[in-house]
């Protein structure tokens, strides 16, 4: 369950760090044709930074895809080595979240 979280947050950091570098991308674009050498250098080293970024974020989405994967086969696998034990984690699920949904409805 950790590892669903944990996965969740990457894929929200993920998320949230593509808007952040669409942003500073729209924000080079916007002053591409303001004047001045430190803004230019400035300009310069933000487009290092981006490109950086991007390659950073590139790298995590694949490890992720390749994590869920991984867990999704070992899960497979499980599945048809022990059908009965699977079906009977499946049962049980269903019977304590309907006990849940149940104590819940008024």
């Amino acid at each position: 369950m950790d590892e669903i979280k944990t996965t969740n947050s990457r894929e929200q950091l993920i998320a949230d760090f593509q808007v952040a570098v669409a942003d500073a991308e729209a924000l080079l674009k916007a002053t591409a044709n303001q004047g001045g050498e430190q803004l230019a250098q400035i300009r310069d080293k933000v487009e290092k930074s981006l490109g950086v970024v991007k390659v950073n974020m590139a790298e995590a989405q694949t490890a992720i895809i390749a994590k869920t994967r991984e867990a999704a086969k070992a899960t497979d696998e499980y599945v048809h080595e022990n059908p009965w034990e699977a079906i009977g984690i499946g049962a049980a699920v269903g019977v304590a979240i309907g006990w849940l949904i149940g104590r819940r409805a008024p």
